[in-house]
């Protein structure tokens, strides 16, 4: 007899094959049947023609820490996905002595948005090594989940404090690579990095991962080649900026010694700037003449973001506001209801020192998303300029005043820009591209900031049905079997005889994400941004229902992914 049976469904395996009507069979969690399934089931579900579809696989989140206190990994499973990978960015919970711990929480907090206070009170830190971390998620969680190693955190375990900022030494290396060895041995998917400007800690300083010479990276990558299901995860300037020929040659060095492919994050693509993308993706190429594999992930729709004056994130790094964004709340209050603040921080962000953040100072373009006093009813939806031309001031008076009537919690974001059809058409092209998979939601990171978790359904309403640059087969494999296969994931990713019955049902024809909007559901009642999911009516790991019309049934099927038992060796050829 079979576990489950879900009848009358358009099947899309994840191969890319047309869609056919049939049935699924499920038992002990694989499946073992598909077409025309007369078995008997314990339970039956009658699709009634809805699409069904292998579980949407997350190749980069920051779910290491979520997941303790939210096994779901909400609001990825709403949105269809069955499969996450965390411990990106070289961000990672273990290895970590009691002494780091204080370190790497406020560390997490300030480069990848999640609320200080949610961190602390989620988070019990009863573990050391990378194996003790996993075992505590084992047989606790919705969805499956593997992580990569974090480069910061091996730094701190093999150096301590000289891991900030110091040059390591060759026997510290050493000691890095050994602890490295440890830490994928017990099931780590691979090594994370970052050697990006952006990435500080909590007291402004350079992550650890970025104090790493081009030997200390390429010998870490070299570890990973005695273990089985690896890869490399990296950011470094370039991938911001663009690649210089240095760039390129660190990405192919560390993929070559690895003997595995290396994928990062972020690929913007821009109809109002072609050639940005394209010189991107010449890493891929030259990386393949060298015998590496460099791929980029790529989101299927605009980059939205949200910035905040309680976070702070990003408008700290404009000329002048880091000490008046980091002074505590009340402080901070009382600083931007100062004029003589406000003039000072107005030049700062309209002087040539702020770069790519000068156009933040168009004040007048920001959209005023979300409000919460009372005062300020008439401002949420309508732009700064449109507020301040209705009250009479100026733009950067009136967001002050906006901003401090909330208590800072004001939702701001710059005018959306890359959604237009031309945009739709040109990313559908990348898709397509050896150098780049659909991914890099960053979901469970920067709460105050985006919900990335839409990516999927945004992939599925806004590509599929509404600009209709990509067919329903073609972006469902995008995002089930085409990651799955880079990470080499073992029988996830389609819909076949004898693989996971990792699954979701779905509506195509009203299948999409609605607007992002605060929850106040983390540890100590801090917020984060979430969205709906539309249309995604069932979700399924190991064929047990986890997720129903978007509410967590509170079955935990998932499994920890441990690297060589739950993925294979891609090579980079």
């Amino acid at each position: 007899m079979l576990d489950l049976l879900i009848r009358d469904a358009q099947i899309v395996d994840g191969t890319g094959a047309p869609a056919r009507h049939g049935d699924v069979g499920i038992r002990d969690g694989r499946i073992v049947a598909v077409g025309e399934v007369a078995d008997p089931a314990a339970k039956t579900v009658d699709a009634q023609g809805q699409t069904l579809a292998p579980g949407f696989v997350d190749l980069h989140t920051h779910y290491d820490a979520q997941l303790f206190w939210d096994p779901t990994a909400s609001p990825s499973v709403q949105h269809g996905v069955t499969t996450v990978f965390g411990g990106n960015c070289g961000f990672t919970l273990a290895p970590a002595a009691p002494e780091q711990q204080d370190y790497l929480t406020r560390m997490l907090a300030r480069v990848e948005g999640m609320p200080l206070e949610a961190l602390r009170a989620g988070l019990d830190w009863v573990w050391a090594s990378f194996g003790d971390w996993l075992g505590r998620l084992e047989g606790r969680i919705a969805v499956n989940a593997g992580f990569l190693v974090g480069h910061s955190a091996l730094r701190l375990a093999a150096m301590g404090g000289d891991g900030i900022g110091a040059e390591a030494t060759p026997d510290q290396i050493d000691t890095m690579v050994a602890v490295l060895h440890d830490a994928l041995a017990a099931g780590g998917l691979g090594l994370s990095t970052s050697q990006s400007p952006t990435h500080n800690d909590g007291s402004g300083q350079p992550v650890p991962s970025r104090g790493a010479t081009r030997d200390e990276l390429v010998a870490l990558a070299a570890g990973l080649r005695d273990h089985p299901g690896t890869t490399l995860e990296a950011i470094i300037a370039g991938c911001l900026s663009g690649f210089t020929d240095d760039d390129v040659a660190l990405l192919t060095d560390m993929s070559v010694a690895a003997g595995r492919p290396l994928n990062w994050n972020l690929l913007g693509v821009s109809a109002a700037n072609p050639d940005g993308h394209r010189k991107q993706l010449r890493a891929s190429e030259i990386a393949a003449e060298r015998g590496g594999r460099v791929v980029a992930l790529t989101l299927p729709q605009a980059m939205k973001i949200r910035l905040s004056f309680l976070s702070g994130f990003v408008l700290d790094g404009l000329p002048g506001w880091r000490d008046t964004m980091h002074l505590p709340v009340p402080e901070r209050l009382r600083a931007l209801a100062d004029p003589a603040v406000r003039r000072r921080l107005a030049e700062g962000a309209s002087s040539k020192e702020a770069g790519m953040l000068r156009g933040l100072a168009q004040w007048d373009r920001l959209v005023v998303v979300e409000t919460f006093a009372p005062q300020n009813d008439d401002a949420t939806g309508r732009s700064v300029g449109e507020v301040a031309a209705a009250r009479g001031g100026e733009p950067f008076d009136t967001l002050c005043d906006i901003v401090i009537a909330d208590e800072l919690r004001t939702g701001l974001t710059p005018p959306l820009t890359g959604d237009s059809a031309d945009d739709w058409k040109m990313r559908a092209k990348v898709w397509q591209h050896p150098g780049a998979v659909i991914g890099g939601s960053d979901a469970g990171a920067h709460l105050d900031m985006m919900c990335g978790a839409i990516y999927t359904t945004s992939l599925l309403g806004r590509g599929v049905r509404e600009h209709q640059v990509v067919t329903l087969e073609e972006a469902v494999r995008l995002i089930t079997d085409v990651p799955a296969r880079f990470y080499g994931l073992s029988e996830r990713g389609r819909i076949t005889p004898g693989w996971h019955a990792d699954l979701v049902l779905f509506d195509p024809a009203t299948v999409d994400h609605g607007p992002e909007r605060t929850r106040y559901d983390l540890p100590s009642g801090a917020p984060r941004l979430v969205a709906d999911a539309h249309g995604i009516t069932s979700v399924w790991v190991g064929g047990v229902e986890v997720c129903r019309d978007g509410a967590a049934t509170g079955a935990l099927p998932g499994t920890v992914l441990r690297s060589g038992r739950d993925t294979e060796t891609v090579s980079p050829s």
